[in-house]
Order: structure tokens, then sequence, then C-alpha cells
């Protein structure tokens, strides 16, 4: 899953501010190479400003990355959002229109998976800015795959929800190594297969 693309805010002079040109700099290094691999030097270097334009900004690289990792997880609800418009009453449907769009994001060249995921590997410590904002997301979205699976009739809504929630994060894991043909064209025949084994008749 790639970072947001937003076109970046720009001054009276029409030249994009110094904290969007920093942010989007980062969004992308960030999801590209990892949040460690990337140092604050290389990201203004790149943005084409200094450190205390940074710093005035942002205290700390970490507060940076978890700033990343909002917008990303703005990005991620978008895109669950926008799979529900026009089946607010079809939970199947919404989902299926979701993890299709996350099959085909998943076999692109470049793809490196969710960032969210990706920084909670990097970030073991609970206590860190980026895994706090990882957390968050990852618990919220597996309560809401839960109520979904509930609204779908599940026979037990945890379990199911549980299960897509694992399809999900594999997808993330699986795309980044296989690409086109890979498992993730998988998803949504498993999907179904896993609501359909789940909800009585």
């Amino acid at each position: 899953m790639t970072a947001s693309k937003t076109k970046p805010k720009t001054a009276s002079s029409g030249t994009p501010r110094a904290i969007d040109r920093i942010r989007a700099v980062a969004d992308e290094m960030f999801y590209r190479e990892g949040i460690r691999a990337i140092g604050v030097d290389e990201i203004v270097s790149r943005a084409g400003v200094t450190k205390p334009s940074l710093y005035r900004s942002f205290a700390s690289k970490d507060e940076l990355a978890a700033a990343y990792l909002r917008s990303y997880d703005d990005l991620l609800c978008r895109r669950f959002d926008d799979a529900g418009v026009g089946r607010e009453n079809d939970p199947r449907g919404h989902l299926f229109a979701y993890l299709e769009g996350l099959a085909g994001r998943a076999a692109k060249p470049g793809y490196r998976g969710c960032g969210l995921t990706n920084a909670a590997i990097e970030y073991p410590q609970a206590d860190h800015p980026a895994r706090k904002v990882a957390d968050a997301s990852k618990r919220a979205f597996r309560a809401r795959l839960v109520a979904m699976a509930k609204a779908m009739g599940a026979d037990d809504p945890q379990a199911l929800g549980d299960g897509l929630l694992l399809l999900i994060e594999g997808t993330y894991s699986s795309g980044q190594l296989f690409g086109r043909g890979g498992p993730a064209k998988s998803l949504v025949a498993n999907a179904r297969r896993l609501i359909d084994a789940s909800v009585s008749r």
C-alpha cells in the first residue's frame, strides 16, 4: 500500500511550504525504505529545507514518524470507507470491494505492504510514538472487522473478524515477497470461503 499522494499546500508565492515538502519526502521515504533507515539529514536535503525548518514543526524524528503514520492511517480509513459507498447495508459487498482493491495494490511493483504494520515491526517498544499510532490503528481496524462480521451474522464474530484480519495482514507481507501472481490473487476467494464457513445458513 502506497503512502498518500496528497497535493502539498502552497505559500502565497505558489511554492510548497517547508512543512509540506518535509511531510511529502518523509512519507515517501519512510514507506519505501523504512523509518529507521532514513535520517533527518536525508529528509531535509531532499526536501530542500533546513533542519531548523523541520524542528519548528516536529520536536524529533520520532514525532515526524508518528505524523507520517497518522496520515497513513487516514489513507487506510478513506480506502476502506470508499469501498463501502453504495454498500452501506451490505457488509459482505463492502468488505469484498476493499479486498479486491488491496489484492490489486499488493500485486503492483514497489508494493511495500502496510506502513503501519512495518512500523510496528520496526519499533517493538510499546511507548514509542510511532508504535502507539500503529497499535491504535490496528486495534481500531480489528474492532471494525469484528463489527462487520457481526453484521454478516457470523456465529462467532470475533473469530471471523480475526480470521479476516489475518488474511489482510498476510496479504501485506506476501505482496512484498511475491508481487504479481502471488497469494494476494486468492485473497477475495479465501475471504469468501471463510465467511461462508462462519455464517450459519
